[in-house]
């Protein structure tokens, strides 16, 4: 899967500031929002759902990363925002480190496999040390799309 292809340079988000998850996956929504991604009527259903994911098994997956992430059913395609966190934020991760990147993580309900392939895939192309270095560096969304269009 390519991944710039559901990534636009306005689903970059490079300096983040929020004091807890909580507040950096309302942030990321709240950017959906603002673009016209999800519809403000939509928005309490999309925090739910990805809030009682992040309570019911944390995302923070180490290396400074963290994959908040739900199936809703207003949408029909996968979305996703991409976020360089200042300062990193506590997500519970495995490696009890704080989280300095987050992609949120939307698909559609009743597409199981494709939010599994999609999830995978961010999990796979994050993987990469030089990959994260260089988004954790990345100052502009600019400098953030690059990094995964040229992995393409």
């Amino acid at each position: 899967m390519n991944l710039a292809e559901i990534l636009h340079l306005d689903q970059f988000a490079p300096n983040v500031s929020a004091p807890d998850r909580w507040r950096v996956i309302d942030t990321l929504i709240d950017l959906l929002v603002r673009l016209g991604k999800i519809r403000p009527e939509d928005r309490p259903v999309v925090v739910k759902a990805v809030k009682d994911r992040e309570t019911s098994n944390g995302t923070g997956i180490g290396y400074g990363l963290a994959i908040p992430h739900a199936s809703v059913a207003c949408l029909t395609a996968p979305l996703a925002v991409v976020a360089r966190l200042n300062p990193p934020v506590d997500f519970q991760a495995l490696d009890d480190q704080p989280v300095n990147l987050c992609v949120l993580l939307l698909t559609p309900a009743g597409q199981a496999q494709k939010h599994l392939q999609t999830l995978s895939a961010f999990a796979r192309f994050l993987n990469n040390k030089t990959r994260r270095d260089q988004l954790a560096n990345a100052r502009t969304r600019e400098e953030m799309l690059a990094v995964f269009q040229t992995a393409a």
